[in-house]
């Protein structure tokens, strides 16, 4: 089942390269159904937290309506970076699904290891790899174009 909802975020990942964005897609899934799918859009958006997990916690609180995310995984083709993982947690996500790692800007298992810290008040189960040949092929090939 993680296969099929990292599937959709990679999906929205290669959405978002299409459209001149860093190739990051997430899906929000409540219940086995998937209740919200973004893609970074900061450019498009001109907003520097359109971030895809922001995008996606956004929308899945919208449509569950609700700011608490308990019952929600989150699948997301990139680790997530600092400003993503204190949404998670404030939103309190059950089940972190994630790609790629980032040792740059991520914030999971790479640099501050937010969930980790003392005054993280919500840890998620916390499952990386997932689909993670995939997302860091699409990573490299976007930003190999660029250079």
């Amino acid at each position: 089942m993680a296969g099929s909802f990292m599937d959709l975020a990679l999906a929205q990942a290669r959405a978002a390269a299409a459209a001149g964005e860093v190739p990051v897609g997430c899906v929000i899934v409540r219940n086995g159904e998937a209740v919200a799918r973004t893609r970074n859009r900061t450019r498009v958006d001109r907003d520097p937290t359109a971030h895809a997990e922001m995008l996606a916690i956004r929308e899945a609180a919208a449509a569950i309506g609700s700011e608490r995310l308990v019952d929600c995984d989150l699948y997301v083709t990139l680790e997530p970076c600092t400003m993503c993982a204190g949404a998670l947690a404030f939103a309190r996500i059950r089940r972190l699904y994630y790609g790629a790692a980032d040792p740059k800007g991520g914030a999971v298992e790479s640099g501050v290891r937010f969930f980790s810290g003392p005054t993280c008040h919500h840890r998620p189960e916390i499952y990386g790899g997932i689909g993670e040949q995939e997302a860091a092929a699409l990573l490299r090939d976007f930003f190999a174009e660029r250079r």
